[in-house]
């Protein structure tokens, strides 16, 4: 098979998720840490970042003053670099240089009144390690940058792929976006919270992931900087890093266009730095306007030292400039501002503050660090679809290998006065009266299986007991190959001798008006005729699991045995289940007056198989709501399955569950359950002889697997009537029934507009104005194919029918199966 595009996608987006999404959840939750890492830091120490002023009157020392305390303390101390906050009471942080054999130097919280060596805050140690964990996995820093920068690029990868994957029909409605829908259950709402989480952090995990490429990998960080004229020097500084201070203090280039006319000594003219010039210097060029400063004194003699500051009102906590000062009288030798770089450059300068959320202030802040924590969620949902969907291959495949087991040597052997009758339009009747022979066999039950048409009522009589599982079709009508049983059973007067004992189970669907109206019709008629209930009716909306246990538990008790014992009776509802997923979807009536109408491709296992007609029963994504049924619109040979699937529309202007699900909420690759299921009452035929396909909207799915096998056949003696409402935006089968036409396979197609100015036209309305060629038709004997809505086409088409054929002639060609409709 070969894959589309999404496919491919959504394999890398899922690989990339089961791969890295774990490690990416470690990273996001320990950033979310980091993040407040000061907040937290200043809480647990209160006494250590708010001072007390020793005496009235006291003034902070100057850093001066602060570099001679220390050196009175210890004359080999070296200071290296000292940060002071204008916050009053806050400590000063002093890096002292490295001692002979040492990577790095130490670094000291000082009273700004005494100088005091203050005690490192609590809890630091603990940041340290996260921090570490945050950006190298605690792993050798030389390795664990490449890893993390991989795992930034992978962060890239989910983030745009499931943005592709997930794009909505309707861009434009923020419901289709952000909307978290708590009805839905199981996977649907998995993928629902997977989603929607995913669109509310998109542009954050874009900024964590760029910025984290950035970092990770030295050559991409190099060629940004590289790109934007940042040098060497700015990147230390932005680092933070020991070297930093080493490569500032080299000699700039050239002056900007604000700084003063100053001497530069030659290398032997160099002083050492005079703290106090550097201060006033300092303070007479930022005009007193900072929050933070951080001088970086030279390791030797050199004429320029480095000051970085923070204005008061800056962009972002790392819009710092940059101060070159004369280490010997305090003169400015360059004033780099930060408001006067390049966009490109302020960009590179802010990489840090982007990756924190802080450069869109204290929102931005509080927004990234919950999509980072959100990555938690994501591995979470992730891990779970991911588990899910191996369950359930898992389930299907043991599911499956249980029926055949089951159903492998008990079909229809023997009479032991056990009759199991089945009436079914779909097939699902037949197949839940052999499932229940099945159990009842592997119990020590043995029953005979036989559809009611091919039953007398009176033939009843022979059985002492009988279990009945009868369809509804449509709105409480017997299935059509029932409807003489039905009018038979109706009509009898005479009771059944001798009465025989029976169970029922009664399948329909909620919502049509009269549910498992044919079921309970049969229930009146044999009471009426002395038959005596087993149990009370069991109703069935499709495969609803309850219903089926009951009925399970009921027939159980009957007879005798423990249908409920799972180790001796297959699981009936998960019979045949088949992994699936879905491979693409495409709108195929853009805007038309009606639903939107879809066309799903699923993939299905190698080697499966069924008949044209056939119907596609998919499992609903909510825990226990029973699965919805759609006409299969292709053929084995297709090698893929095809559905058409409209969208339901409810009153409050929502979608219906299985439609929303289907047509919005899956995305290519997501995995589904299905099962195929035989439709006896509307089988193609054999042979070639003629054929009427009738039918409308959603329901050309099952004539165009009849036709798409007919043509396949090279039978071409078809006649396609089909209804849509406007040939501008509903002729979605154009092309293909034009090829048909081309090819003499499709002899005469009649198509009813019921938009089209300036009444209208309805399929009805088109076999009305045909009704001597349909008549030829039958006459030489055709079988007449209905699938559609009921409410208004199958009804009316019934009406025509009969107009035009004749009721009698409309009933016999029921009964001999001549008349096959697929109606909903």
């Amino acid at each position: 098979m070969r894959w589309t595009w999404r496919q491919i996608l959504f394999q890398l987006h899922w690989l990339a998720g089961i791969t890295a999404g774990t490690l990416l959840a470690v990273i996001g939750v320990s950033g979310a840490l980091l993040a407040y890492r000061a907040e937290i830091t200043e809480a647990l120490n209160p006494a250590l970042f708010h001072r007390a002023v020793p005496t009235a009157g006291a003034v902070p020392l100057t850093p001066a003053g602060l570099a001679a305390a220390l050196r009175a303390r210890d004359p080999q101390a070296q200071v290296q670099t000292i940060t002071l906050r204008a916050t009053p009471g806050w400590p000063v942080r002093v890096g002292l240089a490295a001692a002979a054999g040492q990577r790095r130097g130490v670094q000291h919280w000082l009273d700004p009144w005494t100088a005091e060596v203050l005690p490192e805050p609590r809890g630091d140690e603990a940041f340290e390690t996260l921090e570490s964990l945050h950006r190298w996995l605690l792993l050798p820093r030389d390795i664990g940058k490449p890893v993390t920068g991989v795992l930034a690029a992978a962060l890239l990868l989910l983030a745009v792929s499931g943005l592709v994957l997930r794009w909505p029909r309707r861009t434009l409605d923020w419901r289709a976006w952000l909307r978290v829908d708590f009805r839905l259950r199981g996977r649907a709402l998995l993928w629902n919270l997977h989603a929607v989480a995913g669109t509310f952090a998109l542009l954050c995990y874009l900024v964590s992931g760029l910025t984290g490429v950035y970092w990770g990998f030295d050559a991409v960080r190099a060629a940004v900087d590289g790109a934007v004229g940042e040098g060497q020097a700015a990147r230390m500084q932005r680092s933070g890093g020991a070297q930093a201070a080493r490569v500032a203090a080299a000699p700039a280039t050239a002056p900007t266009a604000d700084t003063p006319a100053a001497s530069t000594p030659p290398p032997a003219a160099r002083t050492a730095a005079d703290l106090d010039a550097l201060w006033q210097g300092f303070l007479r060029a930022s005009n007193g306007d900072w929050q933070l400063v951080t001088l970086r004194l030279p390791a030797r003699a050199n004429p320029r030292v480095e000051v970085t500051y923070l204005r008061r009102d800056a962009e972002h906590d790392r819009a710092r400039n940059r101060l070159y000062l004369d280490a010997a009288t305090g003169a400015v030798a360059e004033h780099r501002r930060y408001a006067a770089l390049s966009a490109p450059a302020r960009l590179v300068n802010s990489i840090y503050p982007l990756h924190m959320g802080s450069f869109w202030g204290p929102v931005g802040r509080v927004v990234m660090v919950l999509a980072s924590a959100g990555l938690l969620l994501f591995a979470v949902t992730g891990w779970l679809l991911y588990l899910r969907r191996r369950r359930e291959a898992a389930a299907a495949r043991q599911a499956r290998r249980a029926s055949l087991a089951a159903t492998g040597g008990h079909a229809a052997s023997g009479a032991s006065g056990l009759l199991i009758a089945f009436a079914t339009q779909t097939g699902h009747a037949e197949r839940l009266a052999w499932q229940t022979a099945a159990a009842l066999g592997a119990a020590g039950v043995p029953a005979t299986v036989q559809p009611l048409h091919a039953l007398a009522p009176a033939e009843l009589s022979l059985h002492p007991r009988v279990l009945i599982v009868a369809s509804s079709y449509g709105d409480g009508e017997p299935p059509d190959t029932a409807r003489a049983f039905a009018r038979r059973v109706a009509a009898m007067t005479t009771p059944l001798q001798p009465a025989p004992a029976f169970g029922l189970l009664a399948l329909g669907n909620r919502q049509y008006g009269t549910f498992c109206g044919f079921g309970h019709a049969l229930d009146v008629h044999l009471r009426r005729l002395g038959a005596r209930p087993l149990f009370p009716p069991v109703e069935m909306d499709e495969a609803d699991p309850a219903a089926l246990a009951q009925w399970r538990a009921h027939v159980g008790a009957a007879f005798g045995v423990a249908l409920d014992d799972t180790a001796a009776v297959p699981a009936l509802a998960e019979a045949d289940w088949l992994p699936s997923e879905l491979l693409q979807r495409a709108h195929l009536n853009p805007g038309s007056a009606g639903s939107p109408l879809f066309a799903l491709q699923l993939a299905l296992p190698a080697g499966s198989d069924w008949h044209a007609g056939a119907l596609v029963e998919i499992e609903a994504p909510v825990a226990g709501e029973p699965p919805r049924r759609y006409s299969a619109a292709s053929v084995p040979a297709d090698g893929e399955l095809l559905l058409l699937v409209r969208q339901r529309v409810l009153d409050d202007g929502g979608l219906g569950l299985m439609s929303s699900w289907l047509t919005v909420q899956t995305l290519p690759g997501a995995p589904l359950r299905l099962r195929l299921v035989d439709n006896p009452g509307f089988r193609l035929i054999d042979d070639d002889r003629p054929c009427v396909f009738i039918g409308n909207g959603s329901g050309f799915a099952g004539l165009r697997g009849h036709l798409r096998e007919r043509v396949r056949r090279g039978h071409g003696r078809n006649w396609l009537v089909f209804g849509e409402r406007h040939p501008d935006h509903d002729a979605f089968f154009a092309d293909e029934v034009q090829d048909w036409q081309a090819r003499g396979l499709l002899a005469r197609v009649d198509l009813a507009w019921s938009r089209l100015p300036p009444a209208g036209r309805h399929v009805q309305d088109a076999l009305r104005d045909a009704g001597d060629e349909l008549r030829r038709w039958v006459d030489d004997g055709a079988v007449v194919y209905v699938c559609g809505s009921l409410a208004g086409m199958a009804r009316g088409v019934d009406a025509a029918l009969r107009e035009l054929l004749g009721g009698a002639a409309v009933e016999a060609l029921l009964m001999e199966g001549r008349l096959r409709r697929d109606v909903y």
